[in-house]
């Protein structure tokens, strides 16, 4: 006998529902591929095609209409007699952060979320600020932090600036009449973007000599001399590298910080979640001094 796992049914329904594959990966916090993959798997249990391949976008034969219909009264009845049990995860928030921002912070911070909504899950994943809006406009992100140069474009719950600082450690060499070895999350990342600037303005050259999204790598890479880094200073107090105080290079411009939820969003978990990451990013006012 063969039985049709729930989870491929569930998948055809996220991506009739959101007319997209792309959209239905970020949902259900796979990737296109896996989606892809289910429904073709799925496709081969049942033994004929579900969606109409001679039509543009989604669209369902007939058999597939009937099938959807049924994945619905199947995914129902499922998901009631999970929340009988108190184990169903009744969705899914698509959380962008950028690189330079998803340190030691966030985690404590979702932690939390999942013993307050134990029922709710998420898919965190580094972007891009004009991914970021992009991704908000058209529903693929349900919450995301944000960094730019300037003011940002679209309202954010939340916002503040950051001051990125020069990271070093003690084998940092920076060659005075030569390029600036900078170690980055990317060109994409707003702390490079800074350096770059700063350098810019001052006629110094500098070249990206390593690059990765991770920030252990990134502090590999600076502990071994590969060259100088930028950071958050919120996000350089979690590593083991010293703030470059009287570093022989320009002051940085501040950036413009952000939380961000999509437009006409309401749901109280996910404003909640905005206003802990903001709590958690936003740097601490600093005391006058003799002040207690």
């Amino acid at each position: 006998m063969v039985n049709i796992p729930t989870d491929l049914l569930r998948t055809l329904v996220a991506v009739v529902d959101m007319r997209s594959f792309t959209k239905a990966a970020n949902s259900l916090g796979v990737t296109q591929p896996a989606v892809s993959a289910q429904i073709k798997r799925l496709q081969f249990l049942l033994g004929y095609e579900l969606l109409d391949k001679s039509a543009p976008g989604v669209a369902l034969t007939p058999q597939g209409q009937e099938v959807v219909t049924a994945a619905r009264r199947i995914l129902t009845i499922n998901d009631e007699l999970l929340r009988s049990s108190g184990n169903a995860r009744t969705h899914t928030l698509r959380i962008g952060i950028p690189g330079d921002f998803a340190g030691a912070r966030i985690a404590p911070v979702l932690a939390n979320f999942l013993k307050r909504w134990p029922n709710i899950g998420f898919n965190v994943a580094p972007t891009s600020f004009e991914r970021t809006v992009r991704e908000l406009s058209s529903g693929e992100l349900d919450l995301a932090v944000g960094t730019t140069n300037s003011p940002p474009p679209i309202k954010p719950r939340h916002s503040w600036l950051d001051y990125p600082v020069w990271v070093r450690s003690e084998a940092t060499r920076v060659d005075p009449l030569g390029p600036v070895p900078l170690i980055s999350f990317g060109e994409d990342c707003m702390c490079y973007r800074a350096a770059v600037q700063a350098l810019s303005q001052v006629g110094r050259e500098c070249e990206l000599v390593f690059s990765t999204r991770g920030i252990v790598s990134l502090e590999a890479a600076a502990v071994a001399g590969l060259g100088v880094l930028v950071l958050p200073l919120i996000l350089a107090d979690q590593t083991s590298l010293s703030v470059w105080t009287d570093a022989p290079l320009p002051r940085l411009p501040q950036i413009h910080c952000g939380v961000f939820v999509a437009e006409g969003e309401s749901r109280p978990e996910l404003l909640a979640l905005a206003d802990d990451i903001a709590a958690a990013l936003r740097p601490k006012p600093v005391l006058a001094e003799g002040v207690a």
